[in-house]
């Protein structure tokens, strides 16, 4: 006859078990999107995040873009990234390593300001001017930061979801025909 343990001496129940912590690297939060880490800076990170992946070997600023998440306040970010109006998303090449990675800081409505990248890597001085143009967002210590794209006098940020629609004007050349 076999011993069957008592219901007492039974191994206790598998508990639900606690979340692991977050991955970190240069001691921010990072997730991992398909073939590329996403790292996720605060702002008074920013720079010494990729500073640190500059020495690591990410050379080449491929893009500097932004979002606005006004009409999507819903997105995935790690716990403890808190999420705000506009984010600013910069994508590091190293052609050593052949590999990619991506920054994505917030950026509150309240105060569009990021650091400029420009000292590290001068090939953002147009992206960076972009992104000022389209989203108004400022880019903090950049040598030239004006209007690219829209004209000198425009008032607003086309990009920006709140920026009126319609509000563009189309303009028509006179053509001189007989409009047949």
């Amino acid at each position: 006859m076999v011993d069957t343990p008592a219901a007492d001496d039974a191994a206790p129940e598998p508990t639900e078990a606690e979340p692991p912590p977050p991955a970190l690297r240069h001691g921010v939060p990072v997730a991992t999107a398909p073939g590329v880490e996403v790292l996720f800076p605060s702002l008074g990170e920013l720079t010494e995040v990729v500073a640190a992946l500059h020495a690591e070997g990410y050379l080449m600023c491929v893009d500097v873009t932004a979002v606005d998440y006004l009409t999507h306040p819903g997105r995935s970010l790690p716990e403890g990234v808190p999420a705000e109006r506009y984010e600013v998303v910069v994508n590091l090449l190293s052609l050593e390593g052949r590999e990619r990675v991506r920054v994505r800081v917030q950026v509150p409505e309240a105060d569009p300001t990021v650091p400029s990248l420009f000292a590290l890597h001068p090939g953002t001085e147009t992206p960076e001017r972009e992104v000022f143009d389209m989203f108004g967002i400022v880019f903090d210590g950049h040598p030239d930061l004006t209007r690219i794209l829209m004209p000198e006098d425009w008032e607003g940020h086309p990009l920006r979801k709140d920026f009126a629609i319609g509000r563009i004007p189309v303009q028509f050349k006179a053509t001189g025909g007989t409009g047949k």
